[in-house]
């Protein structure tokens, strides 16, 4: 599926998305997230898809929110406008979503690429929270996020001053998983999104609801959790297949049933 603003591609069951706003560094206007949201939510229901990537270009991932969308809007008009709703059908697919990042993570962009899973990124790559310096502060998620993934004084910093940080001080604070040359971003993500989606799709996309109820709940509510999930995979086909295969000494076939 292609449009306008967000080209799409499938390789080996991932799914890879590019934002297609170049001539403005990727910014996410409303037309964009609700052809990105539409995507992913197509893909998260497309049984030969078992992971999805996120990118941009060379130059950014995504410069932040389209300012022009709001510059002139009232308190009421963004109430009613509830941009934010689809960042949250976002925080629901089920499928690991990855996000390949070069250049500019800024802002909006910088929120999306902490909604997914994991992120790779180039040498290029600038995170930041830029708001501050507009009036406002981050409004999809990005108070939270960032201090849940780099801790307080450095989401702090961040947010109250406007400060970028580079892709190594992303990897040194956890927010990122791998630093790689920038002509290799996409091609190292697709590689990490490949070896997920060789794995068994139920048991991924139980352990992604395990790993982010840590963020949402209490540790002994979470460990319940994550017990119920790995009881319940004993009703699949994949995990008889799992440990028929290892002690056959030979490699499992996945169905995702």
């Amino acid at each position: 599926m292609s449009s306008s603003l967000v080209l799409s591609e499938i390789q080996n069951h991932v799914a890879i998305l590019r934002l297609n706003r170049p001539q403005v560094l990727n910014a996410l206007s409303l037309e964009l997230m609700d052809e990105l949201v539409t995507c992913i939510e197509m893909f998260d229901q497309d049984e030969q898809i078992r992971c999805m990537v996120i990118t941009g270009n060379e130059r950014a991932f995504a410069a932040g929110a389209d300012i022009g969308d709001m510059a002139t809007a009232t308190p009421i008009e963004m109430y009613l406008r509830d941009q934010f709703t689809k960042w949250e059908r976002i925080r629901k697919v089920k499928k690991p979503l990855l996000a390949a990042v070069n250049g500019y993570a800024l802002g909006g962009g910088c929120e999306l690429a902490m909604l997914c899973d994991l992120i790779v990124c180039g040498e290029n790559a600038r995170f930041g929270q830029p708001e501050i310096q507009l009036g406002i502060i981050p409004g999809a998620g990005g108070t939270q996020r960032l201090t849940r993934a780099v801790g307080k004084s450095l989401a702090m910093q961040m947010i109250l001053t406007g400060r970028t940080i580079s892709a190594e001080e992303a990897l040194q604070y956890g927010l990122v998983v791998k630093v790689v040359p920038v002509e290799c971003t996409l091609k190292e993500t697709i590689k990490i999104a490949e070896e997920i989606a060789a794995k068994p799709p139920i048991a991924v996309q139980m352990a992604k609801e395990a790993i982010l109820m840590a963020f949402e709940t209490s540790l002994s509510e979470g460990l319940l959790f994550e017990r119920k999930n790995f009881y319940l995979l004993f009703a699949t086909e994949d995990q008889k297949e799992g440990m028929n295969a290892f002690t056959e000494k030979r490699k499992p076939q996945w169905k995702g049933k």
